[in-house]
């Protein structure tokens, strides 16, 4: 139901307490829970869906918070982040009259101008609507360094899965008789103009998906020919979890194509393939490694493990270069300190141009812009730009033909700047800063330290008011990640602004264990059976809280999605008496059964497999859904997911849900029909679903008690 539909209906209805969430409903078996089409399983959604916005949706707060949230989702002050391609900037662009999104151009000068004239170039909603589709884009995959010809990615609401089609940039159409990749699971990269490398299930038992759910055989793939025609270049195995080709050039006319066999979500093996031959032999590369880039001639990569070479061990972090040619002769480039760390184990914090490099470093969770230069005798020399404090910066584009790239800076309540940079005069410039969209004059944000169960001092982010007053009754909603070696960093919400900063909330972010914020080291602390660690960490922050008198239990609440999803689920069967309100989104809870759920066994690597008996004895305790029991007091959560999820799917949620059901536990259920584990795929969407929660928190952490 749509929000004004929603709305209409709800004017009818009495504002209901709390514990009337759950009215009497028939709660369908596991099994059919599991469908995710299934009858069974989407009408108990869709009842589910009814009573939580039959409740919150009906709050006099809602429509506000829902018209303003939408309004800053489709604000035309919104900053446009650009992308070089094709000799121009392109940016692909939503609001109110193109809701799907437009991919527009301008030239470079005219960006730079601060008034750019936009030109559209590909209309998606025009698309959607002449096919009767629901697509959402999946972003431009083009041949440089031209940038004529492109695969552009159509996903079917949002999933992962996507089809392929050839569009030219010159003509702004789909290419006749082009390239036409029908809709899965698969990656992509141009040989050359007449050929592509493709990575997917080819429809036979033997070069099909591997059990993470992923393709890993690669083809060649030439113009014309069928799916069936396409010769085959490289294989892994059905055990891998995704096998990917690269072709990379850089500004002086050097190409490398490399296959990179993913053996786990962390450990790879990589090839390097001859265009000519199509024959591949193993590069010599560390098996743990991101952020991988090629300038002049050398491949530049974050090392994320000590590695041994034949003139000593490159210690972990490091940005290091590699000649293909003579790979064993690695150079490093810079080695962070043990406070320190590159990027955000994010695509945006290495970039090569036409003649320089551009890394994003962390320094105590605060960005540091490095600039280097490779001297003609091999040796890099750089110099540091300090950055904005309490920001997290990202590079957003960059053209190895070039040497102006962009760099995009935000903080809590600092709205999104576009900085450009420029490797050949290092330096850079301000280019836009975005209006507000919502006020913070009267906020500020603060850098705290907690220390946890054993001892590790960890960092957290707190935005308050300046004149608030430390009295233990403070509103707080706290939120973390801390997994896969991502940091999680400073970032402008404008919902959360709205919706809670305005209102007199606290906002507090952990950097816990299991993340990157301070390295690989920081993130192996809480792999497998050392997650615990992680959770200790969150607990340990809001015990803080309560101690510096910022908040108690009965105002503070919990949010967070997918790895974090799965964070709150512990928390709130492991500590159910530190929080009043615990949002979990697009989660993992079910992990006892985790690898046999959609792209689950992609991720053993980082919880532990449950086939082994450590993994097995740790989850037996730690999962979320098997860890709630009959007669403990729980906090009322706000469970949300998307039906088109193809990464960690709705099942968990629905399973958690429907046991809270059984135990006759109070909880508000959303479940998107579309928009895959990204979240919605619109501004009415993201509106509706985020006033939700608002209201939801207003009720749990703001309204007397």
């Amino acid at each position: 139901m749509r929000p004004s539909a929603l709305r209409a209906l709800c004017l009818l209805l009495p504002l209901f307490p709390f514990a009337s969430v759950q009215a009497a409903t028939v709660t369908p078996s596991r099994a059919q829970l599991e469908q995710v089409d299934g009858g069974a399983a989407l009408h108990w959604v869709k009842a589910e869906n009814k009573k939580t916005q039959n409740v919150l949706a009906s709050d006099p707060r809602y429509k506000p918070l829902y018209d303003r949230i939408l309004s800053a989702q489709q604000s035309p002050d919104r900053l446009a982040v650009p992308t070089q391609m094709a000799g121009e900037i392109w940016n692909f662009w939503q609001d109110k009259v193109h809701t799907r999104g437009v991919w527009r151009s301008t030239s470079e000068a005219d960006f730079k101008s601060g008034h750019p004239l936009w030109k559209t170039r590909f209309d998606l909603d025009e698309l959607s609507r002449s096919e009767h589709a629901n697509w959402v884009m999946e972003g431009l995959n083009c041949l440089e360094p031209a940038d004529r010809i492109c695969l552009l990615g159509l996903s079917n609401a949002g999933e992962d899965a996507h089809e392929l089609r050839e569009y030219d940039t010159t003509t702004n159409q789909f290419v006749q008789n082009g390239f036409r990749l029908p809709n899965g699971k698969q990656a992509v990269a141009w040989l050359d103009k007449d050929t592509v490398l493709v990575s997917r299930d080819w429809g036979t038992t033997d070069a099909g998906l591997t059990t993470s759910g992923y393709p890993y055989v690669v083809r060649a793939l030439k113009r014309g020919q069928s799916l069936s025609q396409a010769q085959e270049v490289f294989r892994g195995t059905g055990q891998d979890m995704e096998v990917v080709p690269t072709v990379l050039r850089d500004g002086q006319g050097h190409q490398v194509v490399l296959i990179d066999r993913h053996k786990d979500f962390f450990h790879s093996e990589v090839e390097r393939l001859d265009p000519g031959t199509l024959k591949t032999s193993q590069l010599p590369m560390p098996e743990k490694y991101d952020g991988l880039s090629y300038q002049d001639g050398q491949l530049v990569f974050h090392l994320l493990q000590d590695w041994p070479t034949a003139k000593g061990t490159i210690p972990a972090d490091s940005v290091v270069a590699v000649d293909p040619d003579h790979p064993q002769a690695p150079e490093i480039i810079v080695t962070p300190t043990k406070r320190q760390t590159i990027g955000d184990g994010m695509d945006g914090a290495i970039a090569a141009t036409k003649d320089g490099l551009i890394v994003v470093m962390y320094d105590n969770v605060q960005p540091v812009l490095m600039l280097y230069r490779r001297g003609s005798s091999g040796h890099w020399s750089g110099r540091s730009i300090e950055l904005p404090k309490n920001m997290a910066a990202s590079i957003v584009s960059s053209d190895p033909h070039s040497s102006e790239a962009y760099l995009q800076l935000e903080g809590f309540i600092q709205p999104p700047q576009i900085w450009s940079v420029n490797t050949a005069r290092q330096n850079t410039q301000l280019l836009y800063s975005q209006p507000e969209l919502f006020d913070s004059s009267k906020l500020t944000v603060e850098q705290l330290f907690a220390p946890s169960k054993d001892g590790t001092q960890v960092p957290y982010f707190v935005v308050h008011a300046k004149d608030w007053t430390k009295n233990g009754a403070n509103p707080a909603l706290m939120t973390a990640y801390g997994g896969f070696g991502l940091s999680y960093l400073p970032v402008y919400h404008p919902d959360l602004g709205i919706t809670w900063f305005e209102r007199g909330g606290v906002y507090v972010m952990a950097n816990i264990r299991g993340g990157g914020e301070f390295g690989p080291a920081w993130h192996e602390a809480a792999r497998h059976a050392g997650r615990q660690s992680a959770y200790d960490d969150f607990a340990s922050v809001a015990r803080d809280l309560f101690s510096r008198n910022i908040t108690s239990a009965k105002r503070l609440g919990i949010r967070g999605r997918s790895n974090g999803g799965l964070l709150m689920g512990v928390e709130f069967t492991q500590h159910p008496e530190l929080w009043n309100a615990t949002i979990i989104g697009v989660p993992l809870l079910d992990m006892l059964n985790y690898e046999h759920m959609a792209a689950g066994a992609s991720w053993a690597a980082e919880y532990g497999s449950v086939s082994t008996p450590e993994g097995k004895a740790f989850w037996d305790k730690t999962s979320p859904l098997q860890a709630l029991k009959p007669d403990v007091h729980y906090p009322t959560p706000f469970i949300f997911t998307s039906t088109r999820d193809d990464r960690v799917g709705p099942v968990h949620a629905r399973l958690f849900a429907a046991r809270l059901q059984e135990l006759h536990v109070p909880f508000f259920y959303y479940e998107d029909m579309e928009g895959g584990h990204a979240g919605t795929v619109n501004a009415a969407e993201v509106a509706h679903e985020r006033a939700l929660e608002a209201v939801y928190l207003s009720r749990r952490l703001m309204d007397p008690r």
